[in-house]
């Protein structure tokens, strides 16, 4: 009798990768992460919403989220006071303070810049950690 139940329990091992691929091709248990890229800047966007409004926001954005089948741009709405998300792909039109005005590729230019941004915040952290190795042999 313990040796059908070892048996049942490597036989039930065996089985469940598949019995997983299944309820992941019929789009059960799909978990996705989000990954956050952290953006800084001053845009306004031109903004369609749910229900086809257009409207025009005054944003102080503070990350890009890419998650399963959507990229927000989030940050804190100047006009309503609060944090907002903002789907990329309803940004019908993208300009950032002093810069560029966007009305095509407005993701791939976030996506840019947030990965620019991110080197710059790297060097500086680089640069400060020479600087405080410097001022120890220093002293």
């Amino acid at each position: 009798m313990i040796a059908n139940a070892f048996f049942d329990i490597l036989n039930e091992a065996a089985a469940a990768p598949s019995a997983r691929g299944k309820a992941a091709e019929r789009g059960k248990h799909k978990h996705a992460a989000w990954q956050v890229l952290p953006l800084e800047g001053r845009f306004e966007i031109v903004y369609e919403d749910s229900r086809g409004l257009w409207s025009t926001r005054a944003l102080d954005a503070r990350e890009l989220r890419l998650g399963p089948g959507r990229t927000l741009l989030g940050g804190i709405d100047r006009a309503r006071g609060g944090y907002r998300g903002f789907r990329v792909d309803r940004i019908r039109r993208l300009t950032e303070e002093g810069g560029p005005r966007m009305n095509a590729g407005i993701l791939d230019w976030l996506l840019t810049r947030a990965e620019a941004q991110k080197r710059e915040r790297a060097e500086l952290v680089r640069s400060l950690a020479r600087l405080v190795r410097s001022r120890k042999h220093a002293a």
